[in-house]
């Protein structure tokens, strides 16, 4: 699969040991993402979708408050901690 990916000009993300375990945030986002906004939902196109994940990722960072961030949205927990 490696060389399937430099093929195409894409780079695995591993960690420098070589392991998966720092995509983890990543996939729970995504789990996110598919349970808040696209499941049961059908796109008309690609277009519609890009839109739409562009509109729930500015969501979920600037409105989205989550509770292990005391009651903030990541931008705003990230600015009231600076």
């Amino acid at each position: 699969m490696g060389k399937t990916l430099e093929e195409n000009g894409i780079t695995q993300s591993m960690s420098r040991r070589g392991n998966c375990l720092d995509n983890s945030p990543m996939e729970n986002f995504l789990w996110l993402l598919k349970q808040e906004m696209y499941y049961g939902v059908k796109y008309t196109s690609i277009e519609a979708l890009s839109r739409e994940i562009v509109r729930y990722i500015n969501w979920y960072n600037y409105d989205r408050i989550k509770t292990k961030l005391n009651g903030f949205s990541p931008i705003k927990y990230r600015l009231q901690s600076a």
